[in-house]
């Protein structure tokens, strides 16, 4: 799994999702060659790593037309681009977004995000 190598990072917002604690990262400097706005990443109980990322991400410009960002998630055999959009450079936009991606993926339909304080 090619997870993105973050240098420095300010937390968001944090979370409890179903066995998941989450936290949206943002201000986001990276050693990728993406340019991250925001990243959601989920930390099972039990271990120490996060194991699944969704991340919204700055499209180039010969595909600003689709959209200013793209949503992509990242997990164990899975690193797929979700959609362009605008509403990707948007906190709110980008974590109900994330959150309905997670569900999908990880078969986690019944949970709902709790944030925390």
């Amino acid at each position: 799994m090619e997870v993105p190598k973050i240098q420095t990072a300010i937390p968001q917002r944090r979370y409890q999702f179903g066995e998941y604690s989450g936290v949206v990262l943002g201000e986001i400097e990276s050693t990728d060659a993406v340019k991250y706005r925001y990243i959601l990443a989920l930390v099972r109980a039990g271990e120490s790593r996060p194991g699944f990322y969704v991340t919204s991400e700055k499209n180039p410009r010969g595909r600003a037309h689709e959209g200013s960002h793209r949503l992509r998630v990242i997990t164990q055999g899975l690193d797929e681009e979700i959609e362009s959009s605008d509403r990707w450079e948007n906190l709110d936009d980008f974590c109900e977004q994330a959150f309905v991606v997670a569900a999908k993926v990880l078969g986690l339909a019944d949970e709902q995000p709790v944030r925390l304080a």
